[in-house]
């Protein structure tokens, strides 16, 4: 006998309100005899979220939840990444991969708030993001089961629809897309179709937040971003939240052509995929921030912390974003940045961000050590001092070997020809 409905266990479904999540509202019900809490998290992707969460309801989710996290995902995600210039294999912002640890807090929250048993998500066997979901929760939720139905079941977009219309499942079927996209506020993806040709040029109708650079203003778009320890707080001398700042700054970006991405990329299953992003505010920002970094920092700072820039960026990719490393770079990472002030002004123009000008009342640039001209503060009677020591290592090495290598070389020559003779 099954048990009632009150007695059943209860599933939080990752829901973005699609096909895929649709119908596996009705497919855990029947599969896994569970009651389904649809929860929507808005990181800023399209779609009207409340109209989503109604349609939840409609198939059958016992309780759902639209959650509105994109304050939470620029403060607590973005803006940490971007003090770490997180760029996975030097070229990819990790967009969607820092969005995803946040989705897991969110349905975690909700799943101990309605005492569910599993948490369950539609990525499929395939891709980055099933790792992300499953070790995130994992690290927050160790007591949680996990259910992935696209792992699960195996069905083509047609046996999706089929199956809905024949279990009254309502639904909004778009005009199938060539390409397979996922968007928030810090970048878009575009995957599948034409793309997985590696040698073929990304067709303009991939693209959404960017115009083509052939296209883009033949005159230049200059713009300034004001920082705060590394955050950016001002864009063009206004004062603004982050998610109003990036929001207009993608546009601004995107009408330059600037941001578009198309690199070969090593995928944490083991794979080499062909990726394309669109990351108009997150390319203009990091570019910034970096340079803002030069002027401010020391040397060996700069230096050091490029490692942990791309460690950084690494642990955000594969999914181990909740790991002690990932909070112990950032402790590191904010010492860096307590002088990071400053206001950086950027050209972009036809694709490309160039910074033309920074300035920071912390700055090193000193313009009487570095000029050439009238004013010239540096102690040149220092140089020939400083080269001597600097360079006495290698003076030191050359006397040590002169005349050895020569006789070195005779004796390899000697051995070489006995070589030949036994031959």
């Amino acid at each position: 006998m099954k048990p009632s409905k009150s007695e059943r266990k209860r599933v939080v479904l990752a829901y973005s309100g699609g096909l895929d999540t649709s119908v596996a509202i009705r497919w855990l019900q029947e599969k896994h005899n569970v009651d389904v809490i649809a929860v929507g998290v808005d990181v800023g992707q399209p779609g009207n979220m409340t109209e989503a969460i109604d349609r939840a309801k409609k198939i059958g989710a016992i309780s759902a939840y639209a959650i509105d996290a994109k304050d939470e995902f620029v403060t607590d995600y973005i803006f940490p990444s971007l003090k770490a210039n997180a760029m996975y294999e030097g070229s990819y912002p990790v967009c969607t991969s820092i969005a995803r640890p946040l989705i897991v807090k969110k349905l975690v929250e909700v799943a101990r708030k309605e005492g569910a048993s599993f948490i369950a998500h539609g990525c499929t066997a395939k891709g980055n993001d099933q790792v992300r979901f499953d070790v995130s929760i994992g690290a927050l939720a160790p007591e949680m089961g996990i259910i992935a139905p696209m792992r699960e079941w195996v069905m083509t977009r047609e046996d999706e629809i089929e199956y809905a219309r024949v279990n009254k499942i309502p639904i909004t079927v778009r005009k199938e897309s060539p390409y397979s996209t996922d968007e928030n506020l810090w970048g878009r993806s575009i995957e599948c179709g034409v793309l997985e040709d590696s040698y073929q040029e990304p067709p303009e109708d991939a693209f959404e937040w960017t115009v083509s650079a052939a296209v883009a203003p033949n005159e230049p778009e200059y713009i300034e971003i004001g920082f705060v320890k590394g955050i950016p707080t001002s864009l063009n001398g206004n004062s603004m939240n982050g998610v109003e700042l990036v929001t207009k700054l993608n546009a601004i970006a995107g009408r330059n052509g600037v941001g578009r991405i198309d690199h070969i990329e090593d995928r944490l299953v083991g794979i080499k995929s062909r990726e394309n992003y669109e990351c108009p505010a997150a390319t203009v920002l990091i570019t910034a921030h970096k340079d803002l970094e030069k002027l401010v920092l020391p040397k060996d700072v700069i230096k050091f912390k490029a490692s942990i820039d791309q460690k950084y960026g690494e642990l955000a990719y594969d999914g181990l974003w909740f790991s002690t490393l990932r909070e112990s770079l950032d402790a590191f990472v904010d010492k860096t940045q307590e002088y990071v002030t400053g206001t950086v002004r950027a050209r972009l123009q036809k694709g490309t961000a160039q910074v033309v000008g920074r300035k920071s009342p912390y700055s090193m640039y000193d313009t009487g050590l570095a000029t050439y001209a009238q004013g010239d503060q540096f102690d040149h009677s220092c140089a020939k001092g400083f080269i001597y020591v600097w360079g006495l290592p290698l003076k030191t090495v050359a006397a040590a070997h002169k005349g050895k290598v020569e006789k070195v070389e005779q004796s390899r020559d000697v051995v070489r020809k006995v070589q030949r003779n036994r031959k």
